[in-house]
């Protein structure tokens, strides 16, 4: 039985965070159930350049060619998708990405809504006492989406802004999107090797 995970993608600014953690996800030989939402693919045109095409098959198709995966590893699942199997505690994967993370999205989940697939996909996770990681992208925080936060937390949900560290000395963006994705992969047990962890390769100074 091939792993499985949901990867939700939202309108937060981040897409860059999203698309790193779908190729890892690939790389790392899951199934990946992919929900975009409508916002999210206006931040793929705006952060990436990137025209994320409609409907559910043109959308596999797309992201499969995008992080190379393999034939119908990727199954990407439409909002109002109430059939498919993310929707139900009898079929949906154990563990669940939000990355992005929008604080509306963030909302909704914290109250129970589940109003389109991705916060119905949520709710099975956390009802089914399964691995559920969002990742804000937001700042400041308001006392709102802290008490958000908190309500999930409560709930078991692992709390993961997108605040990448500077101790593995960035260079790039690249490489500060790495942090972020690797963090989130540690946290599902899936091995990566974009950055060493703490205690590893760093040095006390004059060494």
């Amino acid at each position: 039985m091939p792993k499985s995970i949901t990867l939700a993608i939202t309108g937060a600014s981040g897409a860059p965070y999203a698309l790193k953690l779908l190729k890892q996800l690939v790389a790392a030989d899951y199934h990946i159930f992919l929900l975009i939402s409508s916002a999210a693919r206006v931040v793929f045109a705006t952060e990436e350049g990137l025209k994320v095409p409609s409907g559910s098959d043109n959308g596999a198709t797309f992201f499969t060619e995008y992080a190379n995966a393999k034939p119908e590893q990727i199954t990407v699942c439409g909002k109002e998708e109430w059939f498919s199997p993310v929707a139900s505690g009898s079929a949906a994967p154990k563990q669940m990405i939000i990355c992005p993370c929008s604080t509306g999205t963030l909302s909704s989940i914290a109250v129970g809504a589940c109003d389109n697939l991705i916060e119905r996909a949520a709710d099975v996770v956390i009802k089914e006492r399964g691995q559920l990681i969002v990742v804000p992208r937001e700042m400041p925080f308001s006392s709102l989406h802290l008490q958000n936060m908190l309500t999930l937390s409560n709930l078991g949900v692992t709390i993961m802004p997108a605040s990448p560290g500077f101790y593995h000395n960035p260079k790039s963006i690249d490489d500060l999107i790495d942090f972020v994705v690797a963090r989130i992969l540690d946290h599902i047990g899936a091995e990566q090797t974009l950055v060493s962890r703490w205690g590893y390769d760093q040095k006390p100074n004059g060494s």
